[in-house]
């Protein structure tokens, strides 16, 4: 990442929707760019890539032939979005393995909630990223909290191969990364848990896609759950996740009422963007909802 970084390499990742719209123009059919290359997951031939920079790549095992070509061309394996002044690799587009690694405008809403509670100046000893993807948010608590220990978290070992490797190029030394079906394989409390859990009913049960469900709400009520007795006193639990609305009522924000009913803590629950996944819709699972909003679920132990 630092070969791109040296060569000014930035791209901001949208949605599939709209990844697969703007890759259809005849004009993109190959690439003419590093963000063509390493953002947009176009295929390339000889002279786009300078020597060197295709040389790292292709030593890394990031580059593999591209089909359907009737000259010498390549892909990459993996895509690179900016955040904040950090590079984070992810998997190429179409994100269709079963362990792919995303990294797209949730990533960026989820992102700005960490960014924003970090602000709030409360001190941050230990972290855990819950489901971690590339890494994202564990990393930005770790760049704020150099001392913390942060653990990145997740299922896949993909996922937590590839935030293995952000972590490092991002410098964050006290980060470990480990595969851990939630807080299975992780001991302890901690002062910050945040997660951003699959939230949609995905018809190829892909990790980072689904949550379980008939909605897709089962894996965010059940991180709730697990975290709860993980909190350390003054800690806080940050859950960015979707929730579809079926006749107005809200499925998640019902699921964690009842969970935190009990519990004696103080939660707060918003709406951060209304109408998210829209051509979801469409789909069986989704025929009596009336949209799919982004939402943040904060939670307070007190001290």
């Amino acid at each position: 990442m630092a070969a791109l970084r040296d060569r000014g390499y930035r791209f901001v990742a949208v949605t599939p929707a709209t990844h697969r719209l703007v890759n259809a123009r005849a004009e993109n059919s190959w690439a003419a760019s590093l963000a063509d290359v390493f953002g947009w997951s176009r295929r390339f031939t000889g002279g786009v890539l300078d020597a060197d920079l295709f040389a790292i790549a292709a030593e890394a095992g990031i580059l593999e032939p591209a089909a359907g070509s009737a000259m010498p061309a390549w892909r990459s394996r993996l895509r690179a979005a900016s955040l904040d002044g950090l590079l984070l690799l992810h998997s190429a587009f179409p994100t269709d393995a079963a362990e792919a690694v995303f990294f797209g405008p949730d990533t960026y809403r989820f992102a700005a909630a960490v960014t924003a509670h970090l602000h709030g100046g409360r001190p941050v000893r230990r972290a855990i990223d819950v489901g971690c993807g590339t890494g994202a948010a564990g990393i930005l608590i770790a760049r704020a909290w150099p001392e913390a220990d942060v653990v990145l978290a997740d299922i896949s070992g993909a996922a937590v191969a590839l935030a293995a490797c952000n972590a490092a190029a991002a410098g964050t030394d006290k980060v470990s990364c480990i595969r851990s079906d939630l807080f299975a394989q992780v001991a302890g409390d901690f002062d910050l848990i945040v997660a951003n859990p699959p939230y949609l009913n995905d018809r190829a049960r892909r990790l980072y896609r689904h949550g379980g469900g008939a909605l897709g709400a089962a894996l965010s009520l059940r991180i709730i759950k697990q975290s709860l007795p993980r909190l350390a006193p003054g800690g806080t639990l940050l859950l960015y996740t979707g929730s579809a609305i079926v006749g107005g009522r809200d499925a998640v924000f019902e699921g964690a009422s009842a969970i935190l009913a009990a519990a004696g803590l103080t939660w707060h629950y918003q709406e951060i963007d209304p109408d998210v996944f829209g051509d979801e819709l469409r789909l069986p699972a989704y025929a009596g909802a009336d949209r799919i909003a982004a939402v943040l679920l904060t939670v307070e132990r007190p001290a």
